[in-house]
């Protein structure tokens, strides 16, 4: 009689084989946070102008409204400025005087950026963030119900799309932004206040008229 062990060998490597072959085991999500999560990307774009007596050097405030009008800023971009080791406020002070053309502020603490501040200038840095959902809509997987319980694949898309394309500055998805909470509790609590002190319409405060008509013979 023949040996079969080689036989049933020869069989399970084959089944081997045809395991490797099937379709990829996918991913299952059964929570309530969906996959499709915002991304922020930011971009620096940085100038150094010559500082003077009072603020800027002869010439340095046309350079930096051309360049400013060259990377058409507006909402949503910061400016900063990097006065370096010796830098004084007055040459801020110039660099906001131009921002303020912009409708925009100077912000407090500018971003790491390559190289040192020589000596006699100032950086002028221009941050621009923007948040975007990536593979959104998702329709890699038919809309329908599915029996691992798993979310579909495009959940979560719609709403975080909009809150990506809403948000005034793309930096809160990531640092949050802390507010005026003393302030806050006092404003919600005088709305309360008046609500509840309100007089519901009906129970005074009201005057009954009368109207009376006549007719003649």
């Amino acid at each position: 009689m023949r040996p079969i062990r080689p036989l049933i060998t020869a069989v399970m490597a084959g089944g081997l084989l045809l395991t490797g072959c099937g379709p990829a085991a996918r991913s299952v999500t059964r929570g309530m946070e969906s996959i499709n999560q915002p991304l922020v990307a930011r971009q620096d774009y940085a100038l150094d102008v010559r500082t003077g007596y009072d603020g800027l050097a002869d010439g340095e405030d046309r350079r930096l409204t051309g360049w400013f009008d060259a990377l058409k800023i507006g909402y949503g971009d910061r400016i900063t400025v990097d006065n370096g080791a010796r830098g004084g406020r007055l040459a801020q002070d110039a660099v906001a005087r131009v921002t303020a053309h912009y409708g925009l502020l100077v912000g407090e603490t500018p971003p790491v950026t390559e190289g040192a501040v020589a000596d006699g200038m100032v950086r002028v840095i221009v941050s621009r963030s923007t948040a975007f959902v990536p593979n959104c809509p998702n329709w890699s997987r038919a809309s329908q119900a599915y029996d691992d319980g798993s979310t579909d694949r495009n959940f979560g898309c719609a709403t975080n799309s909009n809150l990506a394309a809403m948000i005034a500055d793309p930096q809160d998805l990531i640092t949050g932004r802390k507010g005026p909470a003393a302030r806050s509790t006092t404003a919600n609590t005088r709305a309360l206040k008046a609500y509840n002190d309100l007089v519901p319409t009906g129970a005074g405060g009201t005057i009954k008229t009368e109207s009376t008509k006549g007719g003649g013979q």
